[in-house]
């Protein structure tokens, strides 16, 4: 999924122009012709979906100024460009002073638009990335800090903003990778208890021996090496929230204990003589199926009832492939500012190879594969090759006898490094017919062709394809995960 662009003009003509100099570029489109209309799609629930906003300046009712003075209220971040008629210094310096980022004067040409846009969206990126690691260090992490546009996390981000509302004990289930912590902090983050300790224990990373000590503290001279007293993560995270992470780690002699500790409230240490009293919120996480290890006896089925009270299921990545090319515009930015690098975007054709991958490893190996490409590029802008998890899926192009030919691309040269195509670009225009041995292809392989065909001849812009191939965006994407399935080197699913 592309980025989407709020255009905010009154008048008709030049809001369809820049409307279609914007979706030449690669991005997706809103309109609006007033201030109002603006600020009500901005602050209303499709406002999280707008990543830029194109603002004429002079309109009338709301005009573009009060427009950044509401924004400013409501506290939205997003990046608006200003558009006016009049290039007069002062109206860009109040502008600029009341919010904008970058300004444009009419009648803006399809280059200078597109600069524009690609250096918002990579500042936004930045500074939400930046953001993200300051609420994380601070410990006030919210939803709104999880990168998402994916309908298939609508559900699960409901659950755990009804789940911040109270105490009640999360078991947080996915794939390693998915990023479980950052749902438990955002939960701890959103809720009551922010202003007091989030303490994380992986369970899986302490040896059985010290599992008792780690959790629940030991006093000076309890066993050998005690040399100090130390009081247990139960009691470090004492009117604030305990993630245990990879709870299924953890061996049955300390499940038992926690079971008890969950119960009574209290916890004992290790060679101490009375318990202590902890209030905390307890949100557990695994990447195994608890209710498996309860059925082969290594894990407590009362202990699992405890935890599993609200479970939350995070999907793969592989689940939610609309959310790779935003991850990976926010983890680019991050990694060129903190490596330095002068790189700008993505360029398509990497984006169409990486969104088809399954990515086993999820956010985390997206993440390592563009920190990786970032330290490795030679260039300003990052290809397929530097991505050897794209490189090494590439299909091998085939040759055919008889080909149709297609009407050539009319498409722009320029292309945004956002641009999202989601299937292989094709080599050339041309659809053929038979096979080497004479035969008529089938159809699904034509029908595969055709699609991306399209995808290059739209510059990825995945609505418009789908109008002009009169199908459903979800029937086009479907078509395109089946054709992906069915790539040679394709038959395990991994990347």
């Amino acid at each position: 999924m592309a980025a989407t662009i709020l255009i905010a003009d009154d008048d008709a003509v030049a809001r369809r122009l820049v409307e279609n100099m914007v979706q030449k570029c690669g991005y997706e489109t809103a309109v609006v012709d007033t201030g109002d209309a603006a600020v009500e799609l901005l602050t209303g629930p499709d406002g999280q979906n707008i990543d830029c906003l194109v603002l004429d300046l002079v309109m009338p009712g709301l005009d573009g100024m009060g427009v950044l003075a509401k924004i400013r209220e409501a506290g939205l971040s997003l990046p608006v460009i200003v558009q006016t008629a009049h290039g007069g210094i002062d109206n860009v310096v109040s502008a600029m002073r009341a919010g904008a980022q970058d300004f444009v004067v009419k009648p803006v040409g399809m280059e200078r638009l597109q600069v524009s846009l690609r250096n918002a969206l990579n500042t936004s990126a930045l500074q939400g990335e930046l953001q993200r690691i300051r609420h994380s260090r601070e410990g006030r992490l919210t939803f709104s800090d999880i990168v998402t546009r994916s309908e298939t996390m609508t559900g699960v981000l409901r659950t755990a903003q009804k789940a911040a509302t109270s105490s009640i004990p999360v078991l947080i289930e996915g794939e390693s990778g998915v990023g479980k912590e950052l749902f438990a902090r955002a939960i701890h983050g959103s809720g009551e208890r922010k202003s007091k300790p989030f303490v994380a224990v992986n369970c899986g990373a302490i040896p059985d021996n010290l599992v008792e000590s780690i959790l629940f503290g030991h006093e000076k001279g309890a066993f050998t090496g005690a040399t100090e007293r130390h009081m247990g993560k139960f009691v470090e995270a004492h009117g604030g929230t305990l993630f245990l992470d990879e709870v299924g780690e953890l061996p049955l002699a300390a499940q038992v204990k926690l079971l008890r500790a969950l119960q009574e409230g209290t916890v004992e240490a290790v060679g101490g003589r009375k318990p202590v009293k902890v209030d905390v919120r307890i949100i557990s996480a695994t990447n195994r199926k608890l209710l498996d290890l309860v059925k082969a006896g290594q894990f407590r089925e009362d202990l699992f009832y405890r935890l599993h009270v609200l479970p939350l299921t995070i999907p793969a990545l592989r689940q939610r492939r609309e959310d790779i090319p935003h991850l990976l515009r926010h983890f680019l930015a991050r990694f060129c500012a903190e490596e330095n690098r002068p790189i700008s975007a993505i360029s398509g054709e990497a984006m169409a190879h990486l969104s088809q991958l399954d990515w086993p490893g999820n956010i985390r190996q997206l993440e390592n594969a563009v920190y990786r490409a970032v330290v490795m590029s030679e260039g300003d802008q990052l290809g397929l090759a530097d991505f050897p998890q794209g490189a090494a899926h590439a299909p091998a192009a085939t040759h055919h006898a008889e080909p149709l030919v297609m009407a050539p691309s009319t498409a722009p040269s320029m292309v945004s490094g956002n641009e999202i195509p989601i299937a292989p670009l094709p080599a050339a225009g041309t659809l053929t017919m038979l096979t080497s041995a004479g035969e008529v292809r089938p159809l699904e392989e034509l029908e595969n062709e055709i699609i991306r065909f399209a995808i290059s001849h739209y510059r990825g812009q995945m609505s418009e394809v789908a109008r002009r191939l009169k199908i459903g965006r979800s029937t086009l994407y479907r078509k395109l995960d089946e054709a992906a399935a069915n790539e040679p080197g394709n038959a395990d699913g991994a990347s």
